[in-house]
């Protein structure tokens, strides 16, 4: 195949069900199982044809596509036979996603964690976050089963702490026919620029008091009662998408994951799952040699995975809690609904590479904003959820879990304008009590006004040029020629 065709392969993917082990064909819209409500994970029951063709052929294939021309092999579908080998050629929806770089730390910036490391700025996909990857996948198969069942109207809904409805709308938009868009928020917990997304796109936005959790609740009522198309990532289809961050990853890295970890914010779960089974899949094809080490991070103000973790393996029963505010909004989730998604890959994932391949570490909120301050003052545009995966793996450093001859890549989820306002709070230091955050100086950057609107008034044009020049050489301790 040349890398301007578009693929041949078609898999058979089937909903399979963690819970009652119910399977379920691929080419109906399900988002729980019927059976039991349990989640889905999707899976090609012809995965056994791809593994005829060799890592080191899979690893050109790939490599090919990525310098093709091919519009529906640009972003997230140049993996077309590891994603949703189902989708026709017509139907991908593609904004430009995926392909978003991995930027290595300054020197300094290295220097002061003590470890090598570099971000992943998913911040850079079209709506400006990495749940792009996913919506481009989910909205590739709803355009073939809007055609197939020839529908007329089709409403898509999500419940969202920001990124997620600012993506689905974008999509909703883009997209011809009948599909319409509704996103339901929890009421003031949503920054300004994230509200700003989804109303520009067109969406129905409803905001309902609580939290993103209370949202979810219904949501799923409505998906589970009514012909609506779910997108948040209890869609399967949202997980596959996902899975293109892990096959990229390994792709910068040249296919060599030897002495690599990946820290992921946890959040509603579906990035973490994603990440660990692309992984996974890339280690069956031979694609690479060895997975790399993935590390989940998670706020001490919503952290129900890391309490499981920490429990005795024998021993471990998972329960939701209560969040608080956290400035990582879109971690800020005390009941993730692809939980068992996680359970059931890490334990994958450590059969495949041993216990120490999958881990969960959870860091203050002082520790998450403080971490994306020092990422940014450092040439990264890493967001809030950046900065907890920063805290994450200082973190994890101070706890021996990472060498200082591991390489680190962090997952920047969002772009940092996303979440100036948290930045513009420590700032100004007006945190509520309810963060725990208490700033400090040495972060705190403020503007500095010169000379004021009754001097500009009162001067010359060159002596208010001269003025302000002098103030500024006091300022910045100039020295003259």
């Amino acid at each position: 195949m040349t890398m301007d065709e578009f693929p041949a392969y078609r898999g058979d993917l089937r909903y399979h069900c963690l819970e009652c082990k119910s399977v379920y064909p691929g080419d109906e819209l399900h988002y729980t199982c019927p059976e039991c409500s349990g989640v889905f994970l999707l899976q090609d029951h012809n995965f056994s044809e791809l593994k005829k063709t060799s890592g080191e052929d899979w690893r050109a294939v790939f490599d090919q596509r990525a310098a093709g021309k091919m519009t529906q092999m640009q972003g997230i579908f140049r993996f077309f036979e590891l994603i949703a080998p189902v989708v026709d050629k017509e139907d991908v929806v593609y904004l430009g996603e995926g392909n978003t770089p991995v930027i290595e730390s300054s020197p300094r910036l290295q220097k002061n964690v003590g470890r090598k490391m570099a971000f992943k700025n998913d911040g850079q996909n079209p709506s400006a976050s990495f749940k792009d990857r996913g919506m481009a996948c989910a909205f590739s198969y709803l355009n073939q089963l809007v055609k197939k069942n020839n529908w007329d109207q089709v409403l898509t809904i999500c419940a969202s702490t920001g990124d997620t409805s600012a993506s689905a709308a974008l999509y909703a938009a883009y997209v011809d026919g009948p599909v319409k868009s509704v996103v339901l928020l929890p009421q003031g917990k949503v920054t300004s620029q994230q509200l700003s997304q989804p109303l520009g796109s067109g969406s129905v936005v409803i905001e309902l008091p609580g939290v993103f959790d209370d949202c979810m609740r219904v949501v799923e009522y409505l998906a589970d009662n009514f012909r609506v198309a779910l997108l948040n990532s209890k869609n399967p289809w949202r997980i596959l998408g996902q899975e293109s961050y892990a096959f990229e990853i390994a792709q910068w890295s040249n296919w060599d994951m030897a002495g690599r970890c990946v820290f992921v914010p946890i959040g509603n779960a579906g990035n973490i799952t994603a990440v660990m089974n692309g992984f996974l899949k890339l280690k069956k094809l031979d694609i690479i040699d060895e997975l790399p080490r993935i590390f989940g991070v998670q706020s001490t103000h919503a952290d129900p995975v890391y309490r499981y973790y920490r429990q005795n393996p024998g021993d471990r029963s998972y329960a939701p809690v209560e969040v608080t505010p956290s400035v990582a909004q879109a971690a800020m989730i005390g009941n993730p609904v692809s939980f068992p998604r996680v359970r059931e890959l890490a334990a994958k994932y450590q059969q495949e590479q041993g216990e120490d391949a999958f881990n969960v570490v959870h860091v203050q909120e002082q520790q998450i904003i403080e971490s994306m301050l020092l990422a940014n003052q450092n040439g990264h545009i890493a967001c809030t959820q950046g900065g907890e995966c920063l805290a994450g793996l200082i973190q994890a450093r101070d706890q021996g879990l990472v060498g200082a001859d591991e390489f680190s890549i962090l997952d920047a989820t969002a772009h940092a304008l996303k979440f100036s306002g948290f930045q513009e709070m420590y700032f100004n230091r007006s945190f509520s009590p309810g963060y725990g955050i208490t700033p400090r100086q040495e972060y705190i950057n403020q503007p500095q006004s010169v000379l004021s609107e009754e001097d500009k008034e009162r001067m010359s044009k060159d002596e208010f040029t001269r003025a302000a020049v002098n103030e500024m050489v006091r300022i910045l301790g100039l020295q003259g020629n």
